[in-house]
C-alpha cells in the first residue's frame, strides 16, 4: 500500500523533526521513527484506530503526543495531518475540503 502526504502534513512533520531535534540531539529522529512505525501499524491494520469521520481515523504514536490523521483511499493511505494532539484538534478538518485535497 502506497503512502501519500498532504504537503501541509508532510511540512508539520518536518517541522515536528527540526523542533525534536533543537530540543535534544537527534530526538527528532527518534520521533520520526515513531511516527514511520506508526504509519506501518496503520498500513498493517487501517481500520483498527478511532474514527473521527467517516473516512477519516487516528492512529496515535506510542513516544510522543503526535497522532497520525489519514485516509485509506483505493490502493493509498493518505496521511492527512501528523499533529500534537494538544493543538487545535480538528484543524485537519479543513486541509479536506481545500483545494489541494480535490487534486489528490
Amino acid at each position: 500500500m502506497k503512502i501519500r502526504f498532504f504537503a501541509p502534513a508532510e511540512a508539520e512533520f518536518l517541522d515536528a523533526i527540526s523542533y525534536y531535534n533543537k530540543q535534544s540531539e537527534g530526538l527528532g529522529y527518534e520521533f520520526a521513527a515513531e511516527v514511520n512505525r506508526t504509519i506501518q501499524r496503520i498500513i498493517q491494520y487501517p481500520e483498527a484506530w478511532a474514527k473521527l469521520s467517516e473516512r477519516t481515523r487516528r492512529c496515535r504514536t506510542n513516544r510522543f503526543p503526535y497522532g497520525v490523521i489519514y485516509q485509506v483511499r483505493e490502493e493509498a493511505v493518505l496521511i492527512v495531518a501528523v499533529m500534537h494532539l494538544s493543538r487545535e484538534p480538528q484543524r485537519w478538518e479543513s486541509r479536506l475540503e481545500s483545494k489541494e485535497s480535490k487534486e489528490l
